[in-house]
C-alpha cells in the first residue's frame, strides 16, 4: 500500500472543489474556480461524460460548461435535475438537462457566448482558444454539427442566503433530503437553514453550533438531522430542536477530552439488511503534535445512535468522506492528497494511494452501481472520483476479489480430509 500514480481522469482550467454522479442522466458534475480575485481563473460547473474502457478504466469528455461569473462553487448537491451550488454566502440554484444541437443553441449562447466545440466535447474558449481547421470554428458557428450532439442546458432557478456572517459570510456545506423535499445548508455563522424543495420556503433557521458548521446530513424518512460544528460537537436534531449530542470518547476513554473535533457525517445504507442504518463519522485531532496522533472513523447505529465500531484511519488528516449508495464502502480523502477506501462494516481499509493528489482532496463521490440502467462499474467492487484543488479529477477502483464457490471449499476439505486418513493408514496399519 505504497505510493503509485493514479492517472488522471480529466484536468480543470481551475481549482476544483466538488464532485457529483447524477444517477438519472448519467453526468458526472465538477465545479470550482478562482473566486471573486482577478486571477484570470474562470468560475465554472463542469459536465462530463463517463464512459468504461475494458473491464477497470475510465473515459471522461467534457460535454458542457457553465460559467459562474465571479463566484466560485465550493460545494454542491444534486438531485433531481437541479444543482444546489454554495457560492459565497448564498445557496444558487439551477436545473439541467442534456438537449440535443437544436435544443441547446439558445442555452449554449446564454451560457458562454465564446464556446469551442471538440468533436462531442464543449469547452470555455480561453486565450489559447483558435478557430481555424480543428472542428468548429471559435466564432460560435456550429452548423456543421450533427443535430443528435449532447449539449447540457443550464437554468436558473432561484437564489437564498444560506449564511448571514457579518465578517465573511460562507457556505460550506448543503445537502438535499433523501427524498428531495428538503434543502440543507450551512455555514460560517453557526446556523443551520432547512428549506423546503422546490419552493425554497425557509423551514427552519436555528444556531446549531458555535462557530462553523462542518458537515449536515439527513436520515431516511427525514426523522434525524445530523449536524457537526468546529465546537467539538456532534448534534442529533429532531426538527429544530436538540435531540442528543453523540459522544464517541465512550469508546475510547484513554483519549483526552478536546483532543479531537468531529470533521464529517454521513447515513448509510446496510448491504442486505433493508431496515438498517447507519451513521459515520470522522473525528481529526484538534491541534497537531510533531507526532501527528491518527484520526478515527466511528461507526454508529443510526436509529439509536449508539456507537458500534471506532477504528484508527492514519495519521493523514481526513478533508473529506462519502459512503457508496450500497453502504458497503467509504471513501476518505485527506489535505495532503491522498484517498483511501474502507469497508463499512468492518472499517478496515481496502485502498490507498498516497498522495494521489498534489493537495487537499476537496471531496469525493462513488459510481453509483448503474447509470441510465447500464453497468457502468465493469469488473469493478466499486469506484470512487476525487478532486482536488490541483484541478484534477481522478478515479479510484477496487477490482472484484476473486471467491471460491462454497461447494468447491467443502470439496476440497472433504479430499484433505480423505487424504488425511489414508496417510495414517499407510503410515500406521491397522490405524482404522
Amino acid at each position: 500500500m505504497g505510493k503509485r500514480r493514479v492517472p488522471d481522469l480529466y484536468r480543470a482550467p481551475f481549482p476544483l472543489y466538488s464532485i457529483k454522479v447524477d444517477p438519472k442522466t448519467g453526468l458526472v458534475i465538477t465545479a470550482g474556480g478562482g473566486g471573486a480575485s482577478k486571477t484570470g481563473i474562470k468560475n465554472a460547473v463542469h459536465f462530463l461524460d463517463i464512459q468504461l474502457v475494458g473491464e477497470h478504466q475510465y473515459s471522461a469528455s467534457l460535454l458542457h460548461s457553465h460559467d459562474t461569473d465571479t463566484r466560485a462553487t465550493m460545494n454542491m448537491a444534486v438531485g433531481n435535475g437541479v444543482i444546489a451550488a454554495g457560492q459565497d454566502g448564498t445557496c444558487c440554484l439551477m436545473s439541467f438537462k442534456p438537449c440535443t444541437q437544436k435544443e441547446g443553441g439558445k442555452a449554449a449562447a446564454k451560457d458562454g457566448g465564446n464556446s469551442v466545440q471538440q468533436g462531442n466535447a464543449r469547452r470555455r474558449a480561453g486565450k489559447g482558444d483558435k478557430g481555424g481547421q480543428d472542428g468548429a470554428a471559435a466564432s460560435g458557428d456550429m452548423s456543421d454539427m450533427k443535430d443528435e450532439t449532447a449539449h447540457i442546458s443550464v437554468t436558473g432557478l432561484a437564489e437564498v442566503q444560506s449564511d448571514l456572517n457579518p465578517q465573511d459570510p460562507l457556505q460550506k456545506v448543503v445537502r438535499f433530503s433523501p427524498d428531495l423535499s428538503l434543502l440543507l445548508t450551512g455555514g460560517t455563522d453557526g446556523h443551520v437553514r432547512v428549506w423546503e424543495f422546490p419552493s425554497l420556503k425557509k423551514k427552519f433557521d436555528f444556531k446549531a453550533h458555535e462557530g462553523e458548521i462542518e458537515d449536515v446530513d439527513m436520515s431516511p424518512g427525514n426523522k434525524h438531522l445530523v449536524t457537526v460544528g468546529r465546537d467539538f460537537a456532534c448534534s442529533v436534531w429532531s426538527g429544530n430542536q436538540l435531540a442528543m449530542g453523540l459522544q464517541w470518547l465512550e469508546t475510547m476513554p484513554q483519549i483526552a477530552e478536546k483532543s479531537y473535533r468531529y470533521m464529517a457525517c454521513r447515513f448509510g445504507k446496510v448491504e442486505d439488511q433493508k431496515d438498517a442504518l447507519r451513521l459515520y463519522t470522522v473525528q481529526i485531532p484538534h491541534k497537531r503534535d510533531r507526532k501527528p496522533p491518527p484520526c478515527y472513523l466511528t461507526k454508529w447505529d443510526g436509529k439509536s445512535f449508539l456507537p458500534m465500531l471506532t477504528a484508527p484511519c492514519g495519521t493523514e488528516v481526513i478533508s473529506t468522506l462519502a459512503v457508496s449508495d450500497s453502504g458497503t464502502f467509504l471513501g476518505l480523502g485527506t489535505v495532503t492528497g491522498s484517498v483511501a477506501i474502507y469497508i463499512a462494516f468492518s472499517l478496515q481499509k481496502l485502498y490507498y494511494v498516497q498522495e494521489s493528489h498534489g493537495i487537499v482532496v476537496t471531496d469525493l463521490a462513488f459510481l453509483p452501481d448503474s447509470l441510465k440502467g447500464k453497468n457502468i462499474k465493469g469488473n469493478n467492487e466499486t469506484a470512487m472520483f476525487s478532486v482536488a484543488v490541483d484541478s484534477r479529477c481522478q478515479v479510484h477502483t477496487v477490482p472484484n476479489r476473486n471467491s471460491f464457490p462454497i461447494w468447491l471449499v467443502l470439496f476440497f476439505c472433504g479430499l484433505m480430509v480423505v487424504g488425511l486418513v489414508l496417510l495414517l493408514q499407510y503410515l500406521f496399519p491397522g490405524f482404522i
